[in-house]
């Protein structure tokens, strides 16, 4: 895939190997850092990198501006003209022509055009969503649930063999807790009198349960103690909320290759293997009738316990068992989806991971913040549903999966996000994924009505190129230009791990094309510039689609 920006790099980093011998070792050609100017008239691209040279260098910037510009090879003479500006930017002017074979590019494979191979087959596992199974997804839920399986997808196009984890917290107090509420409203739905406690889960869907328990098993339990039929009503309660996540993930979009149990941990007594080998390792001690971990050795602000004194290990320590038993699953890498809250507990997961031997970088940790649901821009009340939040579910069902989404991704996933549900299902610009949607239907109805002409748009296998070369308006060359920015976007979002670039890239060109196509018609009176024009559109088309379908949206042929 040879873009103008891949071509530029490598005339880059071909003239600072030749040029600046001493800098080679300093840089790394995928880091070249090249901008896209506000203004067309400092070009069509610029970059700083003699400025980042300068005090590796010891020379001026502009002396290296000179130096690399001077040794700059274009046996296809695609160059305009370079201009030195300032202290030493670069900016770069191409020929129009230049632009056209990104074009061709996207349509000689439309399915796989942005598609990379960064990841070279490394195994990647994302874990995300994850929410302990003793209540319905709620809306933040759904926030997590679009990043993970974007960000997925995404590293799947940039060429990682990903696997996508959700990992059932069922063991611990908040599993006897669950099974206490279903006991206490299964013997209120027998007439009894309960006085509720606190600190347990009061949410309608406990009075569902205790219904479906109740038609399930009679009064069996009715008089049966507590302590001895606890384990049944946790079972059952956290079995049906496990199955009504699955089904309410299913209906978003979202699957998983494994799901995987907290309680197989304590059964293969995985915690206590993961404490001594980190005993071996040097970094466990004990104190104060406690196990720590040594976490300060790594960076942590203070060290952890991983076991109790009263002999019950922490929660902590069975997230670094489950990591372990990661790794050991032969995972390069491993992503974690988290809640923002959980933000004081990144530190002591990469120790935890580089105290088992990996490196820090084998685990990336993305935190995703709180929702604000809105309608009509004022905060929407409680849920009268589900009692104490606002179920993914309900959303899902009053705006659709598409535009739950997209507005999920339309921000960065550690920014608070605000989602309007009226804005979301408005049928206007307004509405973001709506607003790109519409830009691929109104782009297949451009083809439609060229069938109906009988125009041919069929360029597989680089049949019938049309002149390209007529694509000259200023407007024209600024959508290819963008078409050809898809790649280093996915590249980008890969790197970084956050989604919400696609979005924002999606907005900018579906802008240059409403704005084109408001200004110019593309079949036109000129049959051979009305060839060219379908090519290009049939380029965008393929780009939108592609976009949308890595968050997981529909490309709709009509609305």
């Amino acid at each position: 895939m040879s873009t103008v920006r891949n071509v530029l790099i490598g005339m880059l980093s071909d003239s600072l190997s030749r040029l600046l011998p001493e800098a080679s070792e300093h840089l790394d050609p995928t880091c070249i850092e090249l901008d896209i100017p506000k203004l067309p008239e400092h070009g069509d691209y610029a970059t700083n990198v003699a400025l980042a040279l300068t005090r590796r260098l010891k020379r001026n910037p502009r002396e290296i501006a000179g130096k690399i510009v001077g040794g700059l090879n274009d046996p296809d003479n695609l160059l305009q003209k370079v201009e030195i500006a300032g202290p030493g930017f670069i900016n770069f002017f191409f020929h129009p022509r230049a632009w056209h074979g990104i074009l061709t590019d996207i349509l000689a494979d439309p399915r796989n055009y942005g598609r990379l191979d960064l990841g070279e087959g490394h195994r990647v596992q994302v874990e995300f969503v994850s929410a302990n199974p003793t209540g319905p997804l709620h809306i933040g839920h759904g926030r997590g649930a679009a990043t993970g399986d974007a960000l997925a997808n995404i590293l799947e196009a940039c060429g990682y063999a990903v696997e996508r984890e959700y990992y059932i917290n069922d063991a611990g107090n908040q599993m006897d807790t669950l099974g206490r509420s279903l006991y206490f409203r299964y013997q209120e739905a027998l007439g009894e009198p309960v006085e509720f406690p606190d600190a347990h889960y009061r949410g309608e869907y406990m009075k569902d349960l205790a219904r479906d328990f109740l038609r399930d098993n009679g009064d069996r339990y009715l008089r049966a103690p507590l302590d001895e039929v606890l384990p049944l009503f946790t079972r059952f309660a956290a079995d049906r909320i496990l199955e009504g996540i699955k089904d309410d993930l299913g209906e978003f979009g979202v699957s998983f290759d494994q799901w995987f149990s907290e309680r197989s941990l304590h059964a293969e007594d995985a915690i206590r293997r993961t404490v001594e080998d980190l005993n071996r390792r040097g970094f466990i001690y004990e104190s104060e009738g406690a196990v720590w971990f040594k976490s300060t050795a790594f960076g942590d602000e203070k060290d952890r316990v991983v076991i109790r004194a009263n002999g019950v290990s922490t929660y902590f320590a069975a997230d670094l068992a489950y990591h372990r038993n990661k790794y050991d699953r032969g995972y390069d890498k491993v992503v974690d989806i988290w809640g923002a809250d959980h933000h004081g507990y990144v530190e002591r997961m990469l120790a935890g991971v580089e105290a088992l031997g990996r490196n820090r970088e084998d685990l990336r940790i993305v935190l995703v913040q709180l929702v604000n649901l809105l309608r009509a821009g004022k905060p929407v009340a409680m849920s009268t549903r589900a009692g104490e939040f606002v179920t993914l579910r309900e959303v899902v069902d009053e705006v659709g999966k598409d535009a739950a989404r997209f507005i999920f991704l339309t921000r960065r996933s550690d920014s608070p996000l605000d989602f309007d549900l009226d804005v979301a299902k408005a049928r206007t610009n307004d509405n973001p994924v709506f607003y790109v949607q519409y830009a691929h239907a109104r782009l297949c109805s451009i083809f439609q009505v060229a069938a109906e002409r009988g125009l041919v748009c069929d360029w597989a296998n680089g049949k019938d190129i049309p002149d390209l070369g007529l694509l000259t308006l200023a407007q024209e060359l600024q959508i290819i230009k963008f078409l050809g920015e898809y790649p280093a976007i996915l590249a980008n979002c890969s790197r970084s791990m956050e989604p919400h670039f696609i979005p924002y890239y999606l907005h900018e060109l579906v802008s240059l094309f409403h704005s084109y196509y408001n200004q110019n018609r593309v079949i036109g009176d000129d049959p051979e510039l009305t060839r060219a024009r379908l090519f290009m559109a049939a380029a965008i088309r393929e780009v939108i689609r592609n976009a949308l379908e890595l968050l997981g949206v529909s490309a709709p042929e009509k609305m």
